[in-house]
Parts: structure tokens; C-alpha cells; sequence
């Protein structure tokens, strides 16, 4: 039986009440489609259960022929959220090993995007890396430039081109045997390579859409798909996938990486590391041990956050 196929029988109900373990790969119309034993089913959740994110491992019984019920969430090993209403976060993704953010030649380089995000995964202990796309085209020198700063911090970059198939097979290697989530601003190309990642996506899609008849399935959500080599990639439309509305300013800070040596040795445990008195992380920038650009942003997203 499959990862999505275990039967676990409810300590809290009859021996009789199975329940069957299965796996969310998209959210349709008013429903969630499950995976189970290479099947789909839409299921509705208990009301009393949280927001269910793409990527969750689930346990549902059957209420009706082709249809089901979703009566726990299994523990997160992690989780992406994103900003909702009223100062709350909703969640996207479950799950994941590693993101892949996705940046390309053109267009222009959301570096302060790029910076929210792999503060996010930071914290989130998820593992990140950049893909840069369009490899095809002129790379401008300020772009090499800014990218080496994250080459220096560790950061794994896989240079692509979704239009000559160069570096592609290396990137599927590197999503192999893990959960992955592909992000990025909009333009750069990450639908391209999603579907050479994903040959069959579209035929997927529509499987999806006609099992859980909710007619065609909505391209704005998360979507989990196999990967033919082994491994699972949610593929998330929309720049906003995830953000800042769960990390306070002390943890933006150690979401980056560079400004952990430093921290400790601020004047003060609450730093804000603006203008803060024996400030040792804006003393760092200043002095170049820290990529001033980097520090610059860094502010920026503080203040996005209303500090």
C-alpha cells in the first residue's frame, strides 16, 4: 500500500470506524482533493479543524461514494503561511523540505522578495535555494554581482533556461526524494519550468478537476504533483505564496544568516539594528563584513512589518 494508502483504526470511535491516511494536493471549488492509493477524492473538513494546506497528510472516512470527510490533520513537519485578513495568517503548504525561489534575467529582480522569502524559510528551518532562469539571455553584471553575495552566504543557486532545457536536468535531480515548492515573482518563468519538471501537469490538472467534478481546477492554488524520478513538487501560483505576517523583527533578524555572528554582540537584547545604540549588526554593514545592500533591504522589510 502507498504512503497515502495506510488504514488506521480511531481509538475514539468502534473498531468498526476506519479511518484512511491521505495526502492534500489541491484545494477545488468548496472541496479538497485527497490522494489515496493513486486516487482522488474530495472531501470536506471537520468544521472544527484549522485551515488544510496542500501537502497535508490527513486522516478522512468515507461519506459518500467518491466522496469523503476529513477528520484530523497529522503533525506538520513544517508549514508555509501566508498573510490573511484581520492580522491572521492562513496556511499553504505542509510539509516541505526545501523552496526554490525562482528569479530570472528579466524581469527586473525583486531582491527584496527574494530576501522575504528566504528569511521566512530560515526560520522555518525548510531548506532554499535560487533558481535563476532565462540563462539564454545576457546575464547584466549587477545581477552577477548581487547573486554572488548569496553564493557567499551558502545559498545554492541552479542556473536554468526553461527555453533551452540548459541546467534543467540538474534541477530535477536536486528536487528528487523531497517535497519542494517552486515561488517567484511573476515573468520569470517558473510555469515553464514546472512543466518540464512536470511533463503531464496538464493532464493532471484536468484528472483533478473531473474526479472532484468542480469543473476546471483553479490555477491560482497550490497544487502538489509527483515527480516522475521520485519526489513532490507544489507548484503556487501568485507572488504572495508566503510572508512576513508570523515573524516578528527579532526574527527576520536571524533569518539572516550573515547577521547571526553579530547579533549577540548588540548593546542591547532588544536591537531593532536600525539606529540603535552599539548596534553590532549595522556596525558590521558599515564596516563590509555585511552586504550593505542585504543590511538596506532589511530595513526595508521591517518597516513593511510596521517596525
Amino acid at each position: 500500500m502507498s504512503k497515502q494508502g495506510r488504514m488506521v483504526v480511531s481509538k475514539e470511535s468502534p473498531a468498526s470506524a476506519l479511518f484512511e491516511e491521505g495526502v492534500v494536493i489541491a484545494h477545488v471549488g468548496q472541496g479538497i482533493a485527497v490522494e489515496h492509493d493513486d486516487k482522488i477524492i474530495l472531501c470536506q473538513p471537520l468544521r472544527k479543524l484549522e485551515t488544510v494546506a496542500v501537502g497535508d497528510k490527513v486522516l478522512w472516512t468515507l461519506s459518500a461514494p467518491g466522496q469523503g470527510r476529513i477528520e484530523s490533520i497529522l503533525p506538520r513537519r513544517s508549514l508555509l503561511a501566508r498573510p490573511a485578513r484581520n492580522n491572521k495568517i492562513r496556511p499553504v503548504a505542509a510539509n516541505i523540505d526545501a523552496v526554490f525561489v525562482v528569479i530570472a534575467v528579466e524581469p527586473y529582480c525583486d531582491f527584496l522578495l527574494i530576501d522575504q522569502y528566504l528569511a521566512v524559510c530560515e526560520n522555518s528551518q525548510i531548506n532554499v535555494a535560487l533558481i535563476l532562469n532565462k540563462l539564454d539571455l545576457p546575464v547584466p553584471e549587477a545581477l552577477e554581482n548581487e547573486l554572488r553575495i548569496y553564493q557567499e552566504l551558502s545559498y545554492q543557486i541552479h542556473k536554468v533556461s526553461a527555453k533551452t532545457g540548459s541546467g534543467l536536468p540538474e534541477l530535477k535531480l536536486a528536487l528528487q526524494k523531497q517535497t519542494s515548492v517552486l515561488t517567484g515573482q511573476s515573468g520569470v518563468g517558473k510555469s515553464s519550468i514546472t512543466n518540464v519538471i512536470v511533463p503531464d501537469k496538464n493532464v493532471r490538472t484536468n484528472s483533478i478537476s473531473e474526479t472532484t467534478k468542480h469543473g476546471r481546477h483553479t490555477t491560482t492554488a497550490a497544487t502538489l504533483y509527483h515527480i516522475d524520478n521520485g519526489g513532490d513538487l507544489i507548484d503556487s501560483p501568485g507572488v504572495a505564496i508566503f510572508g512576513l505576517a508570523d515573524l516578528n523583527r527579532q526574527q527576520l533578524a536571524q533569518g539572516y544568516r550573515e547577521f547571526q555572528p553579530f547579533i549577540d554582540n548588540c548593546q542591547f537584547n532588544d536591537c531593532s539594528h536600525h539606529q540603535d545604540k552599539g548596534c553590532a549588526v549595522r556596525a558590521a554593514a558599515e564596516d563590509g563584513k555585511i552586504a550593505m545592500t542585504r543590511y538596506q533591504r532589511f530595513l526595508k522589510l521591517t518597516q513593511k512589518m510596521g517596525g
